[in-house]
């Protein structure tokens, strides 16, 4: 019997340069507004260090010159504030069509935080979502950020889960402008853990939360 599960397109290149990934979410999304047809696509990822901001996002929460940067910073058109990449921190770019779906953005971040907390279970940590707040948080510290974009019900950008990073990257900055919160990492609760043995929790989960059925792409 043929499945009745969306079809999802997983890609897992690696470590991957920030724009390089940029410019290929940006091709996918348009590929898919011209024919809503085309199968979803989840892209997990690593990047080099870089920080991005969000269209709005302020420059109070820098903690250098942005003119006289010596890091690499990029304003993209995601919502929210400025974060941190690097290698350790598994990225997660759903290319979701969301008329298959739920045509609403709240429910739609907090699937994301779904996938996520369910993640996080399976090391029997409990994830937890603060209210007013986007991202997952483990005993008050901030382990996953979310930030998002969406054209005609197109999804891109997505969710950064902090598996074993180094953490002084955020140093520099005040994480997604929450001046309150710490960021923390998998790593400090499960001494070891890499980014490697996550991965297919987040493509299990994702499918679960999601209703989809991921199948490796080229």
């Amino acid at each position: 019997m043929k499945s009745q599960l969306n079809p999802c397109i997983l890609y897992q290149p690696g470590l991957m340069a920030y724009l390089d990934a940029l410019a290929w979410q940006r091709s996918l999304v348009s590929d898919r507004i011209n024919n809503p047809h085309l199968d979803d696509v989840l892209i997990l990822l690593e990047h080099p260090p870089v920080y991005t901001l969000g269209q709005g996002a302020s420059l109070e929460f820098l903690k250098f010159d942005l003119d006289k940067s010596e890091y690499n910073v990029h304003r993209i058109e995601r919502g929210g504030e400025v974060t941190y990449h690097c290698p350790g921190q598994i990225v997660g770019y759903p290319i979701l069509n969301l008329r298959h779906y739920h045509q609403d953005l709240h429910w739609y971040l907090r699937q994301l935080e779904e996938v996520l907390i369910r993640v996080l279970a399976n090391y029997d940590l409990r994830g937890e979502r603060i209210s007013g707040l986007t991202g997952v948080w483990l005993e008050g510290r901030k382990v996953a950020a979310i930030g998002i974009k969406v054209s005609r019900w197109v999804t891109m950008h997505g969710f950064a889960l902090n598996v074993c990073p180094d953490l002084t990257g955020f140093d520099r900055i005040v994480p997604c402008g929450i001046t309150n919160k710490s960021v923390s990492s998998l790593v400090e609760f499960i001494p070891g853990i890499k980014s490697s043995e996550v991965y297919p929790h987040i493509i299990k989960c994702f499918a679960e939360v999601f209703g989809v059925e991921v199948n490796s792409g080229q």
